[in-house]
């Protein structure tokens, strides 16, 4: 087996393009003193998943808890992109990076007492090709999974049928978050009710759309390496309460009701700069938000008319007016802080002109009331979201008042984002509004592979070779080219239209210090403490 040296450097190599990690904590930590435990932080989110199965949540708002109840295999460190160690201490591959050998640290255990040990992880991962729906992300990082062969408690290697680069970065990620082997043995909806991991924190109750509330693990002595101090957790306890209005979240920080929210909206910026609350930001890597379309829906299979949804979006408008200041609109497939990225800005311009040139030129023709029509069937595309974030109604509201502009009738369809994954798996939609977040460029392999889950109905095409192609690549500068290939094919087809890079901007009262982010712009708990109020 040879050392993974070469993959790991891939991921910090294409990483240069990461921006620096928001700091976290209140906006006096030199006034703090030095961190102190005990104490119970309360976090406000927007939404719900309506699960707390770290291996069947995509929703930033359910990972932010649920993160901190598992530990994972590697961490990634969210400055430089490289793999580093957390249960495992080393770990390499071989030649075409179809086998992965891992060696755990001895001693860590669940919280129901079993150890985490190469059986517990073979558990894991046998059971995860077999998650439903909900287990979308898991099943992407385990594509070609063969099988886990235990050598010891604390060594094993995992077999794919083809060549895997980006695996060794799926074992960062919360979506393989280690589960006790009791929890792994439930089915899917049970495990959705309450899961048992390894992680600096214990699930102790969960209220589906009230709150998930966590408690210190006591005992806990193996995190990651890129924790700032070793050993158990500084709180007492977290909770996370459901606050889908963004006006109370920010009313409940200003008053010191909780300690930290999610999902700021640029109204909310100014006002609690002014109280002297922290802002810390960071953007989320992966597939920005957009429209995806149902490729099998003859209405969007139609490329002039997902030309024209493109062109007739005005993006900069858009971020302006709806997101914070430290967002950006999308300028490729991929966000511009994911590892092989590329830019394909001059694919995604604003050009109604053009946008009513083509529909004209398909024989769409407009109406009176500025809505096109062809053979008489009105150029109406129904767009499923969610309201999981405060700025997607807004987003999606002025893109139907953009789109309008070249004679597009896009009609929003709200949606429970617990239905999400439900509802693209069954193929009862014309276009989606989503994001994904993953600091790896196979996040595209895992979504738009025809021979994969393939939710947006993909046909096989060219763009297959370049995803699975990119998947192979042990030599970064040769994924890197595959990679900004297939972000060029996608966009050139406009196959997804992306819209607007997500930026994840926490609100961080006085008393709350060090709310870290990790490489996927997500939560971590571990040395957050409070100070006296």
């Amino acid at each position: 087996m040879r050392t993974s040296l070469a993959l790991t450097a891939l991921v910090a190599t294409a990483a240069l393009t990461l921006t620096a990690c928001g700091g976290g904590g209140s906006g006096s930590e030199a006034d703090a003193g030095p961190p102190r435990p005990g104490g119970d932080l309360i976090f406000a989110v927007s939404s719900d998943q309506g699960c707390v199965d770290p291996q069947q949540v995509q929703s930033n708002d359910s990972i932010y808890s649920l993160r901190q109840i598992v530990d994972s295999l590697t961490d990634q460190d969210p400055r430089t992109g490289a793999i580093v160690p957390w249960l495992a201490t080393s770990w390499s591959s071989n030649a075409t990076a179809t086998e992965w050998s891992f060696t755990l640290r001895p001693g860590a255990t669940f919280s129901d007492g079993t150890p985490v040990d190469a059986n517990a992880v073979k558990a894991n991962f046998d059971r995860v090709p077999s998650l439903g729906a909900r287990g979308t992300l898991p099943k992407g990082y385990l594509a070609g999974y063969q099988g886990t062969t235990v050598t010891s408690p604390t060594q094993f290697t995992v077999r794919f049928a083809q060549p895997n680069v980006q695996f060794l970065q799926g074992t960062s990620t919360h979506s393989l978050g280690l589960l006790s082997p009791a929890s792994v043995a439930k089915t899917d909806d049970q495990r959705c009710a309450g899961v048992v991991g390894s992680g600096p924190f214990v699930l102790q109750s969960y209220v589906k759309n009230q709150n998930t509330v966590l408690v210190k693990r006591p005992g806990y002595s193996w995190g990651s390496s890129l924790f700032s101090h070793p050993g158990e957790a500084y709180l007492d306890r977290a909770e996370f309460r459901v606050v889908p209005e963004s006006g109370v979240r920010t009313g409940s920080l200003q008053s010191g009701e909780v300690d930290a929210i999610a999902s700021i909206g640029p109204q909310d910026e100014q006002p609690l700069q002014g109280a002297g609350d922290a802002l810390p930001s960071r953007a989320n890597p992966g597939i920005p938000f957009g429209i995806s379309f149902n490729l099998s829906n003859p209405l969007v299979a139609d490329q002039a008319v997902r030309d024209a949804v493109s062109l007739g979006i005005n993006r900069p408008e858009l971020v302006s007016a709806v997101f914070t200041s430290q967002t950006k609109a999308a300028t490729s497939p991929l966000a511009s802080t994911t590892p092989t990225y590329a830019d394909q800005s001059a694919l995604l311009g604003f050009d109604p002109a053009r946008a009513n040139t083509e529909l004209d030129a398909d024989g769409w023709v407009r109406g009176p009331d500025g809505i096109r029509t062809k053979g008489g069937q009105r150029l109406t595309i129904p767009l499923a979201f969610a309201q999981n974030l405060s700025t997607v109604k807004p987003a999606v509201e002025l893109l139907q008042q953009q789109l309008r502009g070249v004679g597009i009738d896009l009609q929003l369809q709200e949606k429970q984002i617990s239905d999400v994954a439900l509802i693209s798996q069954s193929g009862q939609f014309t276009a989606l509004w989503g994001n994904l977040t993953r600091a790896d460029p196979d996040i595209l392999r895992a979504q738009y592979w025809s021979g994969g889950a393939n939710y947006y109905r993909f046909p096989p095409g060219p763009l297959d070779a370049l995803l699975l192609g990119q998947a192979a690549a042990v030599d970064p500068a040769r994924r890197a080219q595959i990679s900004a290939q297939a972000q060029q094919v996608i966009a050139s087809q406009h196959l997804v239209v992306p819209v607007v890079e997500l930026t994840t901007t926490l609100g961080v009262g006085p008393n709350a210090h060090d709310v870290a982010f990790d490489a996927s712009a997500r939560v971590q708990l571990h040395d957050t403490w409070k100070s006296a109020s």
